[in-house]
């Protein structure tokens, strides 16, 4: 296949291209936004570009893309299309700007809902055109462009523009076009469909003729489409020579169907007519896939759609098929074959009376049916409804070969998806690492298409959902695995040696050679089963390293995944290695296998078991592990072997490879997805058609649900009545007690609940009196029962007022059902998440609540929140490995609460001790929690009725105030506690201080009784597993460890019944569903009540590293932005509490109605201006410096050397003036720039105590969820705006700052790029320089007023670096003149130098920028050696968790 040049370097203009372009010049008269008095619409213009700039450059993605990036779409083709101008060029101008922006995956039809009014008639020519193809004078080029159009379009059903349009060429009318007997046979099977079919052929028959012919175009369409796409594939010959042109039209073609069938409204009458058109037996049969190189993608897309075709699905229910469906569905096929065969072709006698697992194999089909004449296959063929009748005279047209296949496809026994799937091989091998189809390098450009599934917005049953995601996930970690092995393996440098072997004349940290590898164990298969149970081998190493990587081999655990590699080299010893060679073929690389450690062995043989016990000590430096090799692949290596006689691959590994464990847990996300799979996975009614994509997106919304809530207790939401009144705007507030001094919070509140949602009455339906009540809350205060007399048995107290938004979303999720909440950047996320989950767990204390987040920092805020309210620590626990993070002295994590447990448990028996003494018991009753249960019973309880027998008021008798103090029993025990614990006011007060006394103890033994368990389970692990199941309400994971441990989780009986997610929107979609099944179902039903998710689709999607996963699958989208989409509603959060209103505008755009909470306009540290600098945001540009804009020392890893020197000395500027370090972080968009902006820090400021580092240096992608009072920021790009262009990372930017944004870039760059106008309008409508105030200090008050001084403006950043230096250096002489020596006083000819060797560094380091950074590829040796040679620097500046991955830019 002809290989596309990497398109990497074309497709980034930089800016001085721009200017020279034709384009750039037409653009600057006809269309640029920026343009004041633009010539008027011409349409010669168009012609001209689409002839000279598109046609004649081959279709060049740089060409389009620097159209679609002027606007030429918004602002010239689609304002002025009408019908009477429209022609080949503007429709096919149009549609390339539109496919542009799928690639670039921008928003596409915006531009069209503006002004829809002629698309029909737009999309009705695009139709035209892609029919007539060649008459219209379209090169098969054109054409595939139309059909990539069209393919968008049908993915793009949730537009409501698209949907009109291509809704008419899928229904049920376009079944017209199957054979009349084959239509009469569909229509049999469904009787309703028959009435339709009626109906539609009146309706047809009253239609004038022009509304008919459109009426037939539509039908028609896809049937003649696919006529004319066999067209083109029959031209294709199995040899010699073939146009590319022709090839991608087919691939294109067979990714529209694939599309189409793989979607249920648009499957549900086209899959009919596709199998009626026989295309996959004719794609089958055609010369392209003979084509080894060109027909490789062709045969790929072609099994998907095979795949897609007999998809186990019912396509006018939409129900999923099961095992059993299926095995019937094939069997009437077979018998209703052979009843024909009986009946009519005494040929088939044999074949008639067999039974049907006798000859449904593709074999014994052949051998029946290949013996008869063409004609008489025909015959059968239209005995079945497959081909039009065959008159008793004629002779078929069709060849043998084709009638053959056509029956025989249809009537094989096909294996089932789910046995493909329990055999498929879970670690990838070298023949899917480096398929390029399945996945593509870093380099993929969009431009051709891929064998891949894609994530859209709807699946056809949750079979083929997590089948989507099983791929795509298996995908996305082969990539990863793929660089980590190239990465080793040409760190191992495998040459040949003389005699033909191996020699290693390199080392890598994460592989090692192998001196010996044996099978030592083959189990027996398991029943039903053609693999062997289980295979494992022993892996010899000779760990002669360094201590610190010999104890990370020793430190392999159980379950580690590693990789064992052959390499054959070629090449002689010595050679250097061409990264730009195709690695394979380099390195000699033969062989890849996964496997799984079980143990290292020790001295006798046997697997060191992982436990507390301490390891036994070895001996020597060679090292054996054993591991666990995957039985499916063992299996079809060995078959492969002995059948075809290729060598056994398990006798050849020469290199063991082992990965960063936190990137190595794919296989056993895998597993889950797979058992998933296999088990009946039951997700609750309420959310089934939610997740697939279909039926009512509301339907799951609290106010739909059946089981809606009619009272609940909001606890501690609200602060006051008024807080709650206001809370409710719309709602009468009716308060059941009229004491003003009593309507104190807690409050109940009853909702009505008849107010639906959604549907609108009529006023004269129902009397006044129903519709007022409609919007009445009746609020009840109640009163907390008293707890106890000591001052900790106070409850914790809410003290967030919410805002109405808030409330409505902390209402929503006590509701059963789906909750989203949507949380633009601080609005208050974490505290409604916290109070949901507080208000669950006080309204239902049985229920348990499960809490999922993206990232361990999460949960860790989320724990300090949940700590600070009325929740009783007992019941909280942390799974996972991130509870090490926490900020508090509470160990959360499973053994953490047991020992929390048992320490609590000695503390309660030792108030149980006291209470036995001050009641004077005798004997040993706090022994046990056993023994501490009977003297509650016997002694305790005893006394309690005693007294409150002789202080309840009887009949006639009244009952002294004293006598509730001196009657109380617990006198004694109580004496610690704050004094007096009677007031001695009234009878009521001490009654309930009694009964709060008592409660105190009662909880004492309660607890105990709960704790009891821990005295009959011995081990840690059986007490922790008690912890799970039983005691804990609250439980928290990350998804990561829910996916990986879902199987433990069910083994145990894991149960729960409300889901909160945090971080929704970062989470991938397969490791959002996950979670919902961590319990097994309980008599075929989920038990889950409320699903809530609360993120921000507006930010950043989860990451993925490849490109094309990320674009062509859509991977990156995650459940919460599918479900945004397909219009689940959403509890927008409307007021942000976190930056200063200016700061807030250059966000809040992007979302619906977002304000500022009061605070943010009144406090005084929002009010005052930023000292010494004029704004509190500001753009500034910076130009080349000595002639250097953007460099890239590596792909993809982007440097600007005069934007990271100007973001420095802001810093240093800044820090002059007594700002503190803390208070400011710097952010890049590239880790490129943060590398190279950790280098300046560290030669400017690192060791000087007047600048140190700022918080953080790192990336905007790394810095979501965080935030800081000052942020500057550098944009890095100079040439093409990069992914700026992706919105979502834009907002996070512009969020991160809480009172003073500084921005470097190059403005001319970024002002034109259509998707960031709404903030660089605001951002150029002041200074493009620095304006600074060096007179202002950062302790001086300025909320008052500004002392009058005029702005000095900064030009560039050599001045900004002058007057940094001139002011520290005024500082030394300031400090000296004090005498107080700061730091020693650096000589005259030492500060001369100096200031010569500021200015001097500086072009020093713009010549050679890409110094600053050691290239990724130097072996750990080298860069030792090279930090030897030059000073000592100090450690990275704002080291975070990302400074080791300085591979390429992860968010490129």
């Amino acid at each position: 296949m002809e290989k596309e040049p990497p398109v990497k370097k074309t497709s980034a203009p930089s800016v001085s291209q721009i200017n020279a372009e034709f384009v750039t010049q037409l653009a600057n008269k006809y269309w640029a936004p920026h343009v004041k008095n633009k010539l008027p619409f011409d349409a010669k213009v168009m012609e001209d570009i689409y002839q000279s700039e598109i046609l004649k450059s081959k279709f060049a993605i740089r060409k389009i893309m620097l159209l679609e990036f002027s606007q030429y779409l918004e602002n010239y083709l689609w304002v002025n299309y009408t019908p009477e101008v429209s022609n080949n060029a503007y429709l096919m101008s149009i549609c390339c700007i539109v496919n542009e922006k799928f690639r670039e995956n921008v928003p596409a039809w915006e531009v069209f809902k503006k002004k829809p009014q002629h698309f029909p008639y737009f999309f009705k020519c695009v139709m035209e055109m892609s029919l007539a193809g060649a008459k219209s004078n379209l090169s098969l080029k054109e054409q595939t462009i139309l059909l990539l159009f069209l393919d968008h379009c049908f993915n793009s059903l949730e537009v409501d523009l698209i949907r009109e349009q291509v809704q008419q060429l899928i229904s049920l009318p376009m079944w017209i076009c199957l054979l009349p007997a084959r239509l009469q046979h569909e229509l049999k099977k469904v009787p309703k469909l028959q009435k339709f079919w009626n109906l539609i052929k009146k309706n047809y028959e009253k239609m004038d003729k022009k509304d008919s012919e459109q009426a037939d175009r539509e039908r028609t369409f896809l049937s003649l489409l696919i006529k004319k796409f066999l067209v083109v594939l029959s031209s294709i010959l199995p040899s010699g020579d073939v146009s590319m042109e022709k090839v991608h039209y087919c691939e294109r073609f067979l990714e529209l169907m694939i599309d189409l069938e793989a979607l249920l409204p648009t499957r549900r009458w086209f899959n009919t007519v596709l199998d009626d058109s026989h295309f996959v037996v004719y794609c089958h049969l055609s010369g392209l896939p003979l084509r080894e190189k060109e027909g490789h993608l062709f045969c790929q897309l072609l099994d998907m759609l095979k795949f897609y075709t007999g998809f186990e699905i019912n396509d006018q229910t939409g129900n999923a098929l099961t095992e059993n469906e299926m095995t019937t569905l094939h069997y009437d096929r077979i018998t209703s074959l052979q009843r024909a065969a009986f009946a009519h072709f005494p040929e088939l006698q044999d074949f008639a009376l067999s039974n049907v697992a006798a000859v449904d194999t593709r074999e014994s089909l052949i051998k029946h049916f290949g013996l008869l004449s063409p004609n008489t296959l025909h015959k059968v063929g239209s005995y079945l409804c497959l081909l039009p009748e065959l008159g008793d005279q004629e002779d078929t047209t069709y060849d043998k070969e084709f009638l053959l296949e056509l029956l025989v496809s249809r009537h094989e026994r096909r294996i089932s998806q789910i046995e493909q799937l329990n055999q498929m091989p879970l670690y990838p091998t070298e023949k899917i690492i480096w398929d390029e189809n399945i996945v593509p390098t870093e380099y993929y450009s969009g431009e051709g298409c891929l064998a891949l599934p894609k994530l859209n917005l709807q699946f056809l049953t949750l079979h083929d959902y997590l089948l989507r995601n099983f791929n795509l996930f298996r995908l996305e970690s082969t990539y990863e695995i793929r660089q980590d092995i190239e990465d080793v393996v040409s760190r191992m440098k495998p040459w040949q040696s003389e005699y033909g072997g191996v020699v290693f004349g390199g080392w890598a940290r994460m592989a090692q050679t192998i001196l010996s590898f044996s099978i030592v164990e083959v189990a027996k298969p398991n029943i039903g089963e053609n693999w062997p149970a289980r295979v494992r081998a022993d892996v010899t190493i000779n760990l002669n390293v360094r201590d610190q990587i010999k104890s990370e081999w020793e430190g392999l655990r159980k379950h580690d995944v590693c990789f064992l590699i052959t390499v054959r080299p070629t090449l002689p010893y010595g050679t250097r290695f061409d990264r730009r060679q195709p690695f394979l073929e380099q390195m000699g690389l033969v062989y890849v296998r996964g496997c799984e450690v079980q143990g290292m062995l020790d001295d006798k043989g046997r697997v060191i078991e992982e436990g507390p016990e301490p390891k036994p000590k070895l001996r020597g430096d060679t090292r054996t592990f054993r591991v666990w090799l995957d039985p499916n692949q063992y299996q079809q290596d060995m078959t492969n072997t002995i059948q075809n006689g290729t060598e056994d691959p398990y006798e050849t590994f020469n290199i063991i490879m082992r990965r960063k464990p936190k990137e190595n847990n794919f296989k056993a996300v895998l597993e889950t997805i797979r058992n998933l799979m296999n088990t009946e996975c039951v997700v609750p009614d309420w959310l089934h058609d939610i997740i697939l994509g279909y039926g009512d997106p509301g339907s799951a919304h609290y106010s739909k649900m059946p089981n809606q809530i009619s009272t609940l207790d909001f606890n501690d939401s609200f602060l006051s009545i008024d807080h709650l009144k206001a809370s409710f705007p719309g709602y009468k507030v009716k308060v059941t007690e009229e004491n003003p001094s009593l309507q104190i919070p807690p409050f109940r509140i009853k909702f009505p609940l008849k107010n639906v949602k959604g549907k609108k009455r009529n006023a004269d339906e129902e009397d006044g009196e129903s519709r007022e009540g409609d919007n009445t809350l009746v609020v009840e205060p109640h009163v907390i029962p008293n707890r106890g007399p000591y001052p900790y048995n106070q409850p914790k107290r809410n003290t967030i007022e919410f805002t109405p938004t808030q409330i409505e979303a902390i209402r929503a999720g006590m509701q059963p059902g789906l909750t989203m909440v949507v949380g633009p950047p601080g609005t208050g996320k974490t505290d409604v998440a916290v109070q949901i989950i507080s208000n669950l767990y006080h309204n239902f204390p049985e229920q348990r609540t499960l809490i999922v987040t993206h990232s361990n920092q999460a949960l860790n805020q989320l724990f300090e929140k949940i700590m600070a309210l009325d929740i009783d620590e007992r019941h909280l626990l942390r799974l996972g490995h991130g509870e090490e993070e926490l900020e508090t002295e509470k160990d959360f994590s499973r053994y953490g609460r047991v020992n929390y447990v048992l320490a609590r448990r000695l503390e309660l028996l030792r108030e149980v001790a006291r209470l036995q003494e001050s009641l004077d018991v005798p004997g040993d009753v706090s022994y046990t929690c056993e023994t501490a249960g009977h003297f509650y019973l016997y002694q305790v309880m005893s006394r309690w009725e005693e007294y409150m027998s002789k202080v309840k008021p009887k009949h006639g008798r009244n009952v002294q105030v004293e006598d509730a103090a001196a009657q109380f029993p617990f006198h004694k025990y109580f004496s610690n506690a704050p004094q007096p614990v009677f007031k001695g006011r009234t009878y009521e007060e001490d009654i309930d201080i009694a009964e709060g006394c008592f409660r105190h103890i009662k909880k004492i033994f309660t607890q105990l009784e709960e704790f009891r368990a821990f005295e009959l389970l011995r081990s840690g692990l059986d007490r922790s597993k008690y912890l799970l199941v039983k005691e804990a309400k609250i439980i928290a994971m990350t998804c990561t460890h829910a996916a990986l441990k879902r199987h433990d989780l069910v083994e145990l009986g894991f149960k729960y019944d409300n889901i909160l997610m945090e971080e929704a929107a970062q989470i991938l979609e397969i490791e959002t569903f996950i979670p919902l099944l961590l319990q097994n179902p309980e008599d075929g039903f989920s038990r889950l009540k409320r699903w809530i998710m609360i993120g921000d689709h507006h930010q950043l999607p989860p990451v993925i590293k490849n490109m094309a996963f990320q674009k062509y699958s859509n991977m990156e989208q995650s459940l919460f932005t599918r479900c945004v989409r397909l219009g689940v509603p959403t509890v927008d959060l409307d007021a942000q509490g976190r930056a200063r209103a200016s700061l807030c505008n250059l966000y809040n755009w992007r979302y619906k109605r977002l304000g500022n909470l009061p605070h943010v306009q009144l406090q005084p540290e929002f009010r005052a201006p930023n000292p010494g600098l004029t704004f509190d945001f500001q753009l500034i540009n910076v130009e080349d410096f000595n002639g250097v804009g953007e460099s890239e020392p590596n792909p993809y890893f982007y440097q600007n050397l005069a934007e990271a020197e100007y973001a420095v000395a802001l810093f240093m500027y800044m820090r002059l003036l007594g700002y503190p370090a803390e208070k400011i972080s710097i952010l890049t968009t590239y880790n490129g720039q943060k590398h190279l902006i950790r280098d300046v820090i560290n030669q400017r400021c690192a060791s000087n105590p007047y600048f140190g580092h700022p918080s953080k240096v790192t990336t905007v992608d790394r810095f979501q969820g965080q935030q800081n009072d000052y942020i500057i920021l550098s944009l890095v790009r100079t040439k093409a705006v990069g992914h700026l262009r992706d919105v979502r990372r834009l907002v996070v930017a512009m969020s991160r700052a809480r009172l003073g944004l500084y921005i470097f870039a190059r403005v001319s760059l970024f002002q034109n790029c259509f998707e960031l106008t709404p903030v660089f309008n605001q951002l150029t409508a002041r200074p493009l320089q620095l304006h600074i105030r060096p007179h202002e200090y950062y302790t001086l008050d300025l909320s008052e007023k500004r002392p009058e001084h005029p702005d000095q403006v900064v030009n560039n950043m050599p001045e900004m670096a002058n007057l940094v230096y001139t002011m520290y250096m005024n500082l030394i002489q300031n400090a000296q003149n004090r005498q107080v020596q700061l730091l020693p006083p650096p000589s005259q000819e030492q500060a001369a130098a100096d200031a010569e060797s500021e200015q001097s560094q500086l072009e020093q380091m713009a010549e050679e920028p890409s110094t600053e950074q050691a290239p990724q590829d130097t072996p750990m040796e080298q860069q030792e050696e090279n930090q030897e040679e030059r000073p000592r620097m100090p450690e990275h500046p704002g080291r975070d968790s990302d400074s080791e991955d300085s591979g390429a830019e992860e968010d490129a």
